[in-house]
């Protein structure tokens, strides 16, 4: 498979693609997709023992502010395999900052496509409470147990903002790559 060859999406920022790094409720391990190599490496074994709260991936070509694809969280009823492509819906974004600096995470859903269980969450309020802070949890935590890593958790932000950190990714990455 050839990551590169992936679009960002059918219409975005409404139907966007993720390609999926690591699956939900996965061993600590953070792997990454090496667009350059076509293959998926282990990055590295993630130092504090939490697992994922939600399949995690990237939108492919994207660049986000730190210089990466743009993250993504999908909530899903079940862990998607890695190296998947799943079409989602942004629902909303974890702002967050880390050593690298800003490091914004999409949240999203399978599109109605693939499953017609998440066509009530149109915002991140649509889903419980207790999955918001287990993901803001996760975050806040994965990195404690690793020198010079660390990250600020700044809040949830909605679908519009979400969107928007879509179509700013892509311009981007368009104009880095064009």
């Amino acid at each position: 498979m050839s990551f590169d060859k992936v679009s960002a999406g059918k219409d975005l920022p409404n139907d966007i693609n993720v390609i999926i790094e690591i699956p939900a409720n996965h061993d600590p391990i953070k792997y990454e997709v090496d667009k350059d190599a076509d293959a998926v490496f282990v990055d590295r074994f993630v130092a504090t023992p939490m697992f994922y709260p939600a399949n995690y991936g990237y939108v492919p070509q994207t660049l986000s502010e730190d210089g990466d694809p743009l993250d993504v969280l999908v909530v899903a009823p079940y862990p998607v395999m890695v190296g998947s492509v799943i079409r989602s819906r942004v629902i909303g974004v974890l702002k967050m900052t880390d050593e690298s600096g800003v490091d914004a995470k999409l949240l999203a859903v399978p599109h109605t496509k693939l499953t017609k269980l998440y066509d009530h969450v149109q915002e991140i309020g649509d889903l419980p409470e207790l999955l918001l802070k287990q993901i803001e949890h996760y975050f806040e935590n994965y990195k404690a147990l690793e020198p010079g890593k660390w990250v600020k958790v700044e809040g949830w932000d909605n679908a519009d903002a979400a969107r928007a950190e879509v179509m700013s990714s892509r311009e981007r990455y368009l104009k880095e790559e064009g």
